[in-house]
């Protein structure tokens, strides 16, 4: 009996170590979500697939999950596998990204978690959920983060596409419409600028005091659209864009594109 019990608490707490997220296309078309684990322990769930329109699929995470879902657009894995397979979003690995390497290429809009943590920046907050939001790696996709506790939702409900800022817009599909707006810092890195940034917040820039928002190419634009995103790398001081829930409230989590 006592061995019994033993192993039945082990199950409970097996149980209870995993955590819910149900990743939902709601956009018209297809999509290829994928994941990337940046601590914890990896999900079964694998790391990238294709999600025709307004299909969900559910999956559970380690309660000490660190990672990241985002969408990958206009994809053909046919031929040389890898991250430019796809217009936007694609990763190293191809369709199943590369647990190690695959964090995708931007623009890509993203869905960050960090379960469970105790961090020591955010003093007190131990057993919290973060979650956010973020268009730092720039904009591919309208996205919103839902949760069942009644917990902040941040959201990027809005195409930035088209009304994108001129050099920060695209890449553009086929028909020449932007299926994306590029991060400033983005810009910065594609023109070997990003080492000493405040687009980037990098270098002299690497404090939340030495990069401030104003300092920002078109950070109005993307906090203005949406202001419950993480526009870029020090956004915490607006208030809306790192996001907490009480792990024990154990929120189950849906990243919906296209809300």
């Amino acid at each position: 009996m006592k061995s019994f019990v033993a192993l039945s608490l082990a199950m409970v707490s097996t149980v209870a170590a995993q955590r819910t997220i149900t990743v939902y296309n709601a956009c018209p078309f297809t999509i290829w979500p994928a994941l990337f684990t940046s601590a914890g322990g990896r999900p079964a769930q694998a790391t990238g697939w294709v999600a025709p329109a307004f299909t969900p699929v559910t999956f559970s995470v380690p309660s000490d999950w660190n990672g990241r879902i985002w969408g990958r657009r206009d994809c053909d894995f046919s031929t040389n596998p890898g991250p430019n397979s796809c217009i936007d979003g694609g990763c190293n690995g191809g369709l199943l990204c590369d647990v190690n390497t695959g964090t995708g290429v931007p623009p890509a809009t993203l869905a960050e978690f960090n379960l469970g943590k105790d961090l020591m920046i955010y003093k007190g907050a131990g057993g919290t959920d973060f979650y956010d939001v973020s268009l730092v790696d720039g904009y591919n996709l309208p996205m919103r983060i839902d949760n069942n506790v009644n917990c902040g939702i941040p959201s990027c409900p809005v195409d930035l596409g088209p009304n994108c800022p001129t050099l920060l817009k695209g890449p553009f599909d086929s028909t020449g419409f932007p299926v994306g707006c590029k991060s400033a810092c983005t810009v910065d890195a594609l023109n070997g600028n990003a080492a000493n940034s405040p687009n980037c917040c990098s270098g002299t820039h690497d404090t939340a005091a030495t990069c401030p928002p104003s300092g920002v190419t078109d950070y109005s634009y993307f906090k203005g659209n949406c202001p419950n995103a993480y526009a870029y790398a020090y956004d915490e001081s607006s208030g809306t864009a790192l996001w907490t829930c009480a792990s024990n409230l154990n929120a189950v989590y849906t990243v919906t594109f296209c809300p």
